[in-house]
């Protein structure tokens, strides 16, 4: 009997969504569970998003430009400059969602069984894109108690191999919450100017800053512009993940050639969602302030319920909507599970997301879990006291 191949069988498994079957039977049971695990916003999407899409009149719905659509390409780049970011329309490329995206880049700048170096842990479905791609994650550990802080110049250097052919950064960070300072960028970017290495930056939570820290996007800094390839996506900006539209931008030619020509053996990206997105960066300045105040209260209401758990690791997110906690257990991923098999409080439970799966460094991130505040303030602090509790409970199982 034939075999499947061996980029399927390591592809990974997402560790966001494999609990989803013991979610699925406490549900059964009645029990409600607060989803910490996922970055699925609650927020309404604009409302202008679904009226743009309503009203859209073309009675074909027709293939669109492998590009995406001109004027979501020009809504971008009327976005990007209000952050000081000056790219031309050459420069966009409309894909579908911000994975397809991250993916293209790869393909973009690598052949198989190429490097490229990440700061772990990371967004998890980065080792399933590498996997597709045939390229190696490197992994550069960074740790929950010196703030998951990029790592020194000398890890980075001790990672390079001739192999090596980019960087992929996230800032705002998910899943630990970090916004890199322009400093830290900068060392990085003279690392990947003196090695001759691409910079693949993924600015997804762009907005999602607190305590009057400032994003620095990897299209700001002087003197990279050929290097640097910007990673994005609607999702969480607008709270339109099932959109599935991102974009890829980058002032380098030949990346964004061979951007298109990826882009051309999948056709197009969705119409009616490019329609959407287009009239979601119109509302732009009505819709982000008021949202990313309301993501600084749950943050704060998840900070001040965690420093109320006995001996975790934490430190305040930056931005995002996640942060990494690093809990005094071994194996957060058997508590996982404990919490939506083995306990409720009042009914209800929570479901976090086990921090391993966002590390490629195997037995690193053991004891860490990831907690998205995407509920409602009220709800967060129920779920944290549950935590709280079923921590309480787990850990006098285990320790006795």
């Amino acid at each position: 009997m034939s075999s499947i191949s061996r980029r399927a069988v390591e592809m990974p498994a997402s560790p966001i969504r494999r609990l989803a079957p013991y979610a699925d039977s406490a549900k059964e049971r009645g029990i409600h569970i607060y989803h910490l695990n996922i970055g699925q916003p609650d927020i309404p999407t604009p409302k202008e998003v679904f009226e743009a899409i309503s009203s859209h009149s073309e009675t074909v719905l027709s293939y669109g430009p492998s590009l995406g659509l001109q004027e979501l390409r020009h809504a971008v780049c009327e976005y990007l400059r209000d952050f000081g970011i000056t790219v031309e329309l050459q420069d966009v490329m409309i894909t579908t969602g911000g994975s397809e995206a991250i993916l293209f880049a790869m393909l973009a700048v690598t052949d198989h069984g190429d490097e490229i170096l990440v700061p772990e842990p990371f967004y998890t479905n980065y080792n399933g894109y590498a996997a597709m791609a045939g390229v190696k994650l490197v992994s550069l550990l960074t740790y929950a108690e010196e703030g998951f802080r990029p790592p020194s110049t000398e890890s980075i250097l001790e990672k390079i191999s001739p192999r090596t052919k980019a960087i992929l950064l996230c800032t705002p960070n998910n899943p630990t919450g970090v916004i890199f300072t322009r400093e830290e960028l900068t060392r990085i970017a003279q690392i990947a100017t003196e090695h001759d290495l691409f910079i693949l930056s993924d600015e997804v939570y762009r907005e999602f800053t607190f305590d009057g820290k400032v994003h620095t996007s990897i299209l700001q800094l002087k003197g990279i512009e050929e290097r640097s390839i910007m990673l994005d996506s609607i999702s969480k900006r607008f709270s339109a993940c099932g959109a599935r539209v991102g974009y890829l931008v980058s002032r380098n030619r030949d990346v964004m050639d061979a951007a298109l020509r990826f882009g051309q053996a999948r056709l197009c990206p969705p119409t009616l969602e490019q329609i959407g997105a287009i009239a979601a960066f119109r509302c732009f300045h009505k819709y982000i302030p008021s949202l990313v105040r309301e993501y600084e209260t749950r943050r704060n209401a998840v900070y001040q319920e965690i420093l109320k758990i006995p001996g975790v690791v934490c430190r305040k997110p930056e931005g995002a909507f996640y942060t990494v906690v690093k809990f005094p257990i071994s194996d957060s991923e058997d508590f996982a599970k404990f919490m939506l098999t083995d306990f409720s409080q009042d009914g209800k439970t929570t479901m976090i997301a086990p921090a391993s799966g966002f590390y490629a460094s195997p037995q690193q991130g053991m004891d860490e879990a990831r907690v998205a505040y995407v509920l409602d303030k009220d709800s967060l602090r129920d779920a944290m006291r549950i935590l709280r509790k079923g921590l309480d409970t787990y850990r006098s199982r285990t320790t006795s």
